[in-house]
């Protein structure tokens, strides 16, 4: 079976960005665009190394890169050249000697899922040239000198993304041809096969709309939001075996909830779980001085920590202009500065392990409603607080992610709701495996997004 090799395109210079860095190295979510981009095609089980085609002059940047990330799977920095093409072209000289799949990507393009991944390497079995397309839903003109020329039929247009996929030596033989041409000019790989080799046909994948290009200064607005809004899961499949064997958790609001389970499931891995919670042992995250010391009396019981999560959090469903004033301090308190609290005074001990720091925020941060006013905003707050700490603490080695469960079965929730079918919501085992995922991967600074199956 041939081996895939994805190849990261990242020689651009981002001119049209307007930005003076080259702008892949754009960051967004706490970390650079093409950093997102390699986390993507690294975790996929399917793809087998990994190039980067570089601007030779960013060709340290990229070691570094490497370097700092520990990916296992980049096994070339390529130098790539002045056109788009050069840049393929350096990958398919590069693989000249091996019989695999190509498939090119964008560097700028952060947001490919996996589906489409999967989809692209499937359609190499049966077909040896692929492009990834979404349906226009606008309609396309032709112009002329200012004036519509021709409108193309709607339904047989399509948008072209990347990946990019084909068997080696099908895109080298290609290019050897288009090289012959005096008249060769492309941005496109598919072009180049579609115009030199007719006899090849190329495939469709099935795009998505979210996996867009960074190309304007206006799309680092929307890359924000969709990465904010992205359904995210842990890079880690399933709970390792032996992940967490010697480990040291500590988790705050661990009495009941999602915080209980979490607890449980960590000590059946292995971990040694430290709870603390107001109703458990009075400790309240909205108190700095209740979260450090809680974390001081762990630290010298085990000798050190290697996680924390925070699970505390109050949810008052109730107008604003009714709501008693105490009660909003109370909210706020709880949920954002019990948030900082406990970043803040677990950062000394994460630092010394590497460890891994877990918050939590709710499906109503995206957008605020009625009824709440306070617990959406703070959840909101929480997002954002993640997402900067963790670019703040990359060079520190602590990864801090925050999870985003759907609506789920817990004494919270049925405080302000009552009962409810079982089928319409999450269950909190599911959240707690989730979490444990998540610390058990290398990701930082994303929204893990938990969801009913």
């Amino acid at each position: 079976m041939k081996r895939n090799i994805a190849v990261i395109l990242a020689g651009g210079v981002g001119s049209r960005l307007g930005m003076t860095t080259p702008k892949q190295f754009y960051k967004v979510a706490g970390k650079m665009v093409v950093e997102h981009t390699i986390e993507v095609f690294e975790r996929n089980r399917r793809i087998d190394e990994i190039a980067i085609v570089s601007n030779p002059m960013l060709i340290s940047d990229f070691e570094n890169i490497v370097l700092r990330n520990k990916w296992r799977k980049v096994k070339k920095i390529l130098k790539g050249g002045k056109e788009r093409y050069d840049s393929s072209l350096s990958a398919i000289k590069a693989y000249a000697q091996e019989d695999v799949n190509l498939i090119f990507h964008d560097a700028v393009r952060p947001l490919v899922s996996q589906r489409i991944i999967d989809d692209v390497i499937d359609a190499l079995h049966d077909h040896k040239a692929i492009d990834v397309a979404i349906p226009s839903a606008d309609t396309i003109i032709e112009v002329d000198d200012d004036y519509i020329s021709q409108i193309p039929t709607r339904s047989r247009l399509r948008r072209g993304q990347t990946p990019q996929a084909f068997s080696r030596e099908v895109i080298a033989e290609a290019y050897d041809r288009a090289l012959g041409d005096p008249a060769f000019a492309t941005t496109d790989d598919c072009g180049v096969v579609l115009r030199y080799m007719s006899e090849v046909p190329v495939f469709v994948v099935r795009g998505e709309e979210s996996n867009m290009k960074l190309t304007y200064r206006e799309d680092t607005y929307m890359m924000d939001k969709l990465f904010q809004l992205k359904n995210t899961e842990p890079s880690v499949s399933e709970i390792p075996a032996g992940a967490f064997r010697g480990k040291v958790a500590v988790v705050f609001g661990g009495s009941y909830g999602i915080g209980q389970n979490i607890m449980e499931m960590l000590r059946e891995n292995g971990a040694k779980a430290h709870s603390f919670s107001r109703s458990g042992t009075h400790t309240d995250v909205g108190r700095r001085d209740d979260v450090a010391q809680a974390l001081a009396q762990v630290n010298e019981a085990e000798g050190h920590i290697d996680y924390v999560v925070c699970t505390a959090g109050v949810l008052n469903k109730e107008p604003l202009a009714t709501m008693d004033y105490a009660t909003i301090q109370n909210a706020v308190q709880t949920n954002y500065m019990g948030t900082v609290n406990v970043a803040l005074e677990a950062y000394p001990y994460l630092r010394k392990t590497e460890g891994k720091l877990i918050f939590f925020t709710s499906s109503s941060y995206t957008r605020g409603r009625a009824f709440y006013s306070i617990y959406s905003s703070t959840k909101a707050a929480i997002v954002n607080f993640v997402q900067a700490v963790a670019q703040e603490w990359d060079g520190d080695g602590i990864k801090i992610n925050c999870i985003n469960p759907e609506r789920t079965k817990t004494p919270m929730r049925q405080q302000n709701f009552g009962i409810e079918p079982d089928d319409t919501l999450l269950m909190p085992e599911r959240v707690a495996e989730a979490t444990l995922r998540t610390l058990a991967s290398d990701c930082t600074g994303q929204v893990i997004d938990v969801r009913r199956k």
